[in-house]
């Protein structure tokens, strides 16, 4: 298997595993992996929902945003994940989707608790709010640039009236930690319709579950099952 087919395949295991986890928005939303060599980001084609994403609808995108391969269209919020990628060295996948549970707890303007292990990759320090762009599409390279600077170093970012976006050094990783924050942010939300929470886990404790909960092997556990999962649809 050559590298550019083994960054197609993970892009089609990406949108299988979202789809099987719900987080599919009809046919919004984008996975994608650097480019090995350099030329820009491997990411879903336009205009496609992610169960219907096979090796045909995975589009090369170069960094100023044409198509260098594939024959689908790509997504306009492209630089979400050009210039995340060019901001941050250490991260090789992009995940950007539309659960409404992010939406509806980046509204509230309220911190994220670990309230479950799911809260524990974004807590300690707090995940980011994108508070500079509203709800209009990335769709320019300096709002991807203001997206990349408010993401910093963190593994997610919740951009209010849209959704988020998250990263990781591979693709199992990117991915898993979008739906982490989207289970996260319903359990939060959960408990604040029923009062508030009263009781999370403190920084020592979010810290020592990093390793011990969401460490590499645990990620591509749950990688894995979404995968399996979504090719059983």
């Amino acid at each position: 298997m050559t590298t550019s087919h083994r960054q197609i395949e993970d892009v089609v295991a990406a949108c299988s595993a979202l789809a099987a986890a719900g987080l599919a928005d009809m046919i919004w939303g984008h996975p994608s992996v650097r480019d090995s060599g350099g030329r820009g980001v491997w990411m879903k084609a336009s205009g496609h929902g992610f169960e219907e994403v096979d090796s045909d609808r995975v589009v090369l995108v170069s960094w100023t945003g044409e198509v260098l391969e594939g024959s689908g269209r790509r997504h306009l919020e492209h630089p979400i994940h050009t210039q995340i990628y060019r901001a941050r060295p250490d991260v090789n996948a992009v995940v950007h989707t539309h659960a409404p549970a992010f939406a509806a707890f980046a509204s509230l303007d309220v911190p994220l608790h670990p309230l479950s292990h799911d809260g524990v990759p974004f807590t300690y320090p707090q995940i980011p709010r994108l508070t500079t762009v509203g709800g209009s599409l990335i769709s320019t390279a300096a709002l991807g640039d203001a997206t990349a600077t408010a993401l910093g170093d963190a593994n997610g970012l919740l951009l209010p009236s849209h959704g988020a976006v998250t990263v990781g050094p591979d693709v199992a990783t990117a991915v898993m930690y979008s739906v982490l924050l989207e289970r996260a942010c319903r359990i939060e939300l959960t408990a604040l319709a029923a009062g508030g929470p009263k009781i999370w886990s403190d920084e020592q404790e979010t810290v020592h579950k990093r390793s011990e909960v969401w460490n590499n092997s645990q990620l591509e556990a749950g990688f894995g099952y979404l995968t399996r999962s979504g090719a059983a649809r």
